[in-house]
């Protein structure tokens, strides 16, 4: 029985079949240029209000990747991001600047150049105590897990880790 556009069992099989024949055959080189290069200018910034803390996000949507998320951060002068945790690993680039994680009961200093690990569903915050900006490229294998329906993030607002861990016996 066929019901109006959708494919009948036939059409679904040489779908399979023709897939199967592209994965096989991968050394098509033809691309295109889309997203090659991404300029920095073009991040679509989102604010604290969107953030939920001082911190800014921009956003690299143009960056094509289909397993990595590209983020650039701002952290102002003598703030902080919040207490959060996700199911995604994520890599911080200190591009300017310098300061300190939380990163579960782990506290890290780091400064421009160097890279921050944040393991997946381990509560984190980023804070910068000095007073100039901190500016950092944020890479996350988010997209990904997006694709298979399994990120998740929570956060629990402007507290330290030792303020909620401290005040709440339960460690998660």
């Amino acid at each position: 029985m066929h019901h109006g556009n959708k494919p009948t069992s036939e059409q679904k099989l040489n779908s399979f079949f023709a897939n199967l024949k592209k994965l096989k055959q991968r050394d098509h080189q033809e691309i295109s240029s889309d997203g090659l290069v991404v300029h920095s200018e073009d991040a679509i910034w989102l604010d604290s209000q969107a953030t939920g803390n001082p911190s800014e996000i921009g956003i690299l949507v143009d960056i094509p990747a289909k397993s990595l998320e590209f983020y650039l951060q701002k952290i102002p002068a003598n703030s902080s991001s919040d207490l959060q945790r996700h199911v995604h690993e994520s890599v911080h680039y200190v591009i300017e600047g310098e300061g300190y994680s939380e990163i579960g009961d782990q506290v890290v200093t780091w400064s421009k150049g160097d890279f921050v690990y944040t393991p997946p569903w381990i509560w984190h915050r980023h804070y910068n105590p000095h007073s100039a900006e901190v500016q950092m490229l944020l890479v996350e294998n988010s997209r990904a897990l997006d694709a298979l329906d399994a990120n998740r993030r929570e956060s629990l607002g402007m507290v330290s880790f030792e303020q909620y861990f401290k005040n709440n016996s339960v460690k998660n």
